[in-house]
């Protein structure tokens, strides 16, 4: 079993990386293998809303970028998905947010039902409100929210800031745990998934 832990930081190796590595230590050493996968510093195209992605034969995004191509082959190959983000203004990264908008929109049925989960580095305010957000994709898609023993953030502005949050780092760990269980308890089980209802869709017009 494997997680993919996105790191939607423009700095590969900051605060939102040290993050994501306590929780990838932590999962080995309770069995579950981990990626860790950089959406890189470069601009990131947003959905558009052409709906290309939802036309019969369609292979997913319009767009066909170097970000979103070898992304969508590593959810579709993943049992659980975190996300890590920096808190910028209050909320996620948008480049992060533009590029889970394409994802979620046209690759959901790679992610439907696999357990997730978000982790937000701020200085000092704001990660609630970025640990809100991002959680709306995991819900939309029916994907299990693996909690912890507190929100899921960490405190600093650089690596070594976050190495002594202490309690953030606690906090990954016990959610890295709780990633494993449910993974685990789940391959044990092998209980199928729900049934799928044909997707009813109601607009509210004037």
């Amino acid at each position: 079993m494997k997680v993919l832990l996105l790191n939607g930081s423009p700095h590969e190796n900051g605060c939102v990386f040290t993050a994501l590595n306590e929780i990838a230590v932590t999962l080995k050493e309770n069995g579950i293998d981990s990626e860790i996968f950089w959406i890189g510093n470069q601009p990131v195209r947003g959905c558009v809303a052409c709906w290309g992605c939802r036309q019969e034969g369609s292979s997913g995004c319009v767009f066909r970028d170097d970000i979103y191509l070898p992304l969508v082959e590593k959810v579709k190959k993943c049992d659980g998905l975190i996300v890590g983000t920096p808190v910028y203004y209050a909320g996620p990264a948008g480049s992060l947010c533009a590029l889970l908008d394409r994802l979620f929109f046209s690759a959901s049925r790679y992610l439907r039902h696999k357990p997730a989960a978000c982790v937000v580095n701020c200085r000092r305010g704001g990660a609630s409100a970025a640990f809100d957000r991002l959680n709306k994709y995991f819900t939309i898609n029916q994907m299990p929210v693996i909690s912890s023993q507190y929100w899921n953030s960490t405190h600093g502005f650089t690596p070594d800031d976050v190495r002594q949050d202490l309690e953030g780092l606690q906090t990954m760990r016990t959610l890295a745990r709780n990633m494993a269980y449910h993974l685990q308890t789940n391959a044990e089980t092998k209980i199928p998934l729900p049934e799928q209802e044909t997707f009813v869709q109601t607009n509210f017009i004037s």
